[in-house]
């Protein structure tokens, strides 16, 4: 057998068990819509691929919409809904506002699923398929998506201004990722989302010219990495300017990400924080290099990884409901 069918088999036995493991628990399961929306997974394929022929960003912007949903009171697309007079939203957040992006492609899956199959398909849902389809699209993993999930009718602005954050010290890194459930790995192998995207300048710069208050760089930084940087975030450089996550193969999913933490090349401070850490040694580390030194091994992780963060407190059965617009409680 070849690598690759040994990485690709590795990778669905991990799956499998997980689903075993998770399916029941959150009462979700990847044949929800075998008979009520057949296409679903198609259908959500079809409008991504549409939309990266003008906008190669889109793969990496979706799922991180799913990250930020699953974070604030459960994988229940309460990050979707817009302000109202009852709704105050999760976008206005800090970590969100003028940062996520990705919602005019939610709202064109919605109405081609409303299309084929009417008030069928949670918005919830939409997110963890694009979600996958996404990274399979940009060569990563593929993974059975768990389904049945509802949609909230409630946004939570004050969780979602808690979010896990590139300013994340490890030790708030693993207490935020603790406390809905998820553990070191999941913590290293979701980080490895970053091996795709860009991050907006203001975001990182003070890690090139005054981290710490210190008025110096961070020590931590590759310094030739440094200068590439500061090249591209010069100190009056726009706070919005856009700079690739990952300098290699900035729209690729692929483990490089691990490679570059390993050579003090991590874009955020939350991403090299997995290493240099003095509390990484005995928790994050060991996964880093692990991952670092096997794509498959990377790989099989984050797909259960991405399984596991699915299962946040999904609604179920007759909780919430399913909208018809993403972006509005239904009947509002």
């Amino acid at each position: 057998m070849s690598s690759y069918s040994s990485s690709i088999s590795s990778t669905t036995l991990v799956i499998f068990f997980v689903l075993l493991l998770r399916g029941t628990e959150a009462q979700l399961s990847s044949d929800f819509y075998d008979h009520t929306c057949p296409d679903v997974y198609h259908i959500v394929r079809s409008v991504i691929k549409h939309a990266h022929k003008s906008d190669i960003r889109i793969y990496a912007s979706l799922n991180r919409l799913h990250f930020h949903d699953c974070f604030v009171q459960g994988c229940d697309g309460s990050l979707l809904l817009d302000s109202s007079s009852t709704i105050v939203s999760e976008k206005n957040a800090i970590g969100n506002n003028n940062s996520l992006r990705g919602f005019p492609v939610v709202d064109a899956i919605k109405e081609a699923l409303e299309h084929a199959c009417p008030g069928v398909v949670s918005c919830a849902d939409i997110l963890a398929l694009a979600a996958e389809a996404s990274v399979e699209l940009s060569g990563g993993p593929k993974w059975c998506v768990l389904l049945g999930r509802r949609d909230s009718t409630t946004a939570n602005l004050t969780g979602a201004q808690n979010l896990p954050s590139p300013f994340d010290s490890l030790q708030a890194l693993r207490s935020k990722f603790s406390a809905v459930g998820l553990n070191d790995t999941d913590l290293v192998a979701l980080s490895g989302a970053h091996t795709f995207g860009r991050a907006q300048c203001g975001i990182f710069s003070y890690r090139l010219y005054n981290f710490s208050g210190t008025g110096q760089p961070d020590p931590t930084l590759n310094g030739d990495y440094r200068v590439q940087l500061q090249q591209n975030c010069p100190q009056n450089a726009n706070f919005n300017r856009l700079n690739n996550l990952e300098p290699t193969m900035p729209d690729i999913f692929d483990y490089n990400y691990f490679l570059d933490i390993e050579n003090n090349r991590g874009l955020l401070q939350s991403d090299q924080e997995l290493l240099s850490a003095v509390d990484a040694v005995s928790t994050t580390a060991p996964i880093i290099n692990s991952f670092a030194s096997d794509q498959s091994t990377f790989f099989s992780n984050f797909a259960a990884s991405m399984i596991n963060m699915g299962n946040i407190s999904p609604l179920t059965g007759d909780q919430g409901e399913i909208r018809k617009n993403c972006r509005v409680v239904n009947d509002s």
